[in-house]
């Protein structure tokens, strides 16, 4: 019989409406179990960042927010919410540009995304928005040790959100936090078929699996976790941080 790659991804549903303070791990492993696709060793674990965000209390009432003048002339210009904006300055470490009513921000993390990560789908109220974790990789660390504890499993865990593209239309889902997995593979070194010396290639590994997770998660259907069951992958305490481009290499700062 003839082997090949294979990869099977599925999506996590019974997750009741995230709360902070909730088990969020407690409630994925029920959840799994519910469905019938309970978790296995070495499954990598795909949590959308908002679940997470809600879990640890990172959400934003509006009516507490008193918006700087700043904020205020922005949202007049683009005709926002001047809190929401004002959330957003305080989710930036620096403004990389601002147009068509978009603040393209790094966030403390190091990111480079829309709105600094701060966003109001899929939280309930019309006065409430999200930011991200205060630390995405600790929140993935603390997610796979209380996995372990119910299941005893080793798993990875990332935690996901979704970006825009420079140059290219669409979003999709990268991985701003993780934990038991290297984000990337380097093949620098390897020889491709051909005999050729590879010098550049370092995939993102945890950004594709990101991107596959979210081909189940989908927006608006409530599933807001992911499994991806048989990839190998390199067990590895390497934070999400190695997918930043040191500013010394981004030509586009």
């Amino acid at each position: 019989m003839v082997s090949f790659p294979e990869i099977r991804v599925f999506g996590v549903t019974g997750i009741p409406e995230v709360h902070p303070g909730n088990n969020l791990a407690d409630l994925i492993v029920r959840a799994t179990q519910g469905q019938g696709t309970p978790l296995e060793e070495n499954d990598i674990l795909v949590v959308t960042q908002k679940v997470v965000s809600k879990s640890e209390g990172c959400v934003v009432d509006l009516r507490t927010i008193e918006p700087s003048a700043f904020a205020q002339t922005l949202a007049a210009q683009w005709d926002k919410d001047a809190r929401h904006v004002e959330v957003v300055l305080r989710e930036s470490r620096r403004i990389v540009r601002m147009d068509h009513g978009v603040v393209i921000a790094e966030t403390r993390h190091g990111l480079i995304c829309a709105n600094a990560g701060v966003d109001a789908s899929n939280i309930p109220g019309d006065t409430t928005v999200a930011t991200l974790p205060v630390d995405p990789d600790a929140s993935a660390k603390r997610l796979r040790a209380g996995i372990r504890e119910q299941t005893g499993l080793t798993i990875a865990v990332i935690i996901s959100d979704t970006f825009g593209r420079p140059w290219r239309i669409g979003s999709t889902d990268v991985a701003i936090g993780t934990a038991g997995i290297n984000p990337l593979k380097d093949y620098r070194g390897e020889e491709d078929p051909y005999g050729y010396s590879l010098r550049v290639s370092i995939v993102a590994t945890a950004d594709e699996v990101s991107g596959a997770a979210e081909l189940v998660n989908r927006k608006t259907q409530g599933v807001p976790v992911a499994v991806l069951r048989g990839l190998p992958y390199e067990h590895a305490p390497e934070a999400s941080s190695a997918l930043i481009r040191e500013p010394g290499a981004d030509l586009f700062r």
